[in-house]
């Protein structure tokens, strides 16, 4: 068994009142996740966090708080891999989502109550509940 570890956020924005989540695009628009990604070297999961949301969003972001942490097993190779993402709920600061890189396919704000259905995946949807829950 191999174990990962990865580190996300949840880039809140308020547009006219209402709080909006960064959310990237994946595979084509098929998917649409969290910004997340691997620690480099001797990074913490927080300066990941920070990092991997710049690259992949254009957004420079201000950590508020960790909120959880996602497991899930995947296959690789016919190997086993329990992976492990830790999420932090931050406020935009600034940057434009135009400006992500290669990584994703696009970057959206969508308001953050639409975020719970339109995320593909189960767990990244439960983080998104619970910065609306903190959020409101």
């Amino acid at each position: 068994m191999k174990r990962q570890f990865s580190a996300g956020r949840r880039v809140v924005r308020r547009f006219r009142g209402r709080p909006f989540l960064a959310v990237v695009k994946l595979r084509r628009g098929a998917v649409m996740a969290l910004p997340k990604g691997h620690p480099d070297g001797k990074e913490s999961m927080r300066e990941a966090a920070v990092r991997e949301v710049r690259e992949e969003t254009g957004l420079e972001t201000d950590a508020l708080e960790k909120v959880g942490d996602v497991r899930y097993w995947y296959t690789v190779d016919g190997e086993r891999v329990l992976k492990v993402v830790s999420f932090y709920l931050c406020r935009y600061l600034f940057g434009r989502i135009a400006d992500h890189d290669h990584e994703v396919d696009g970057v959206e704000w969508v308001p953050l109550g639409e975020a719970l259905s339109l995320l593909s995946y189960r767990a990244e949807r439960q983080m998104a509940a619970q910065a609306s829950q903190r959020i409101t």
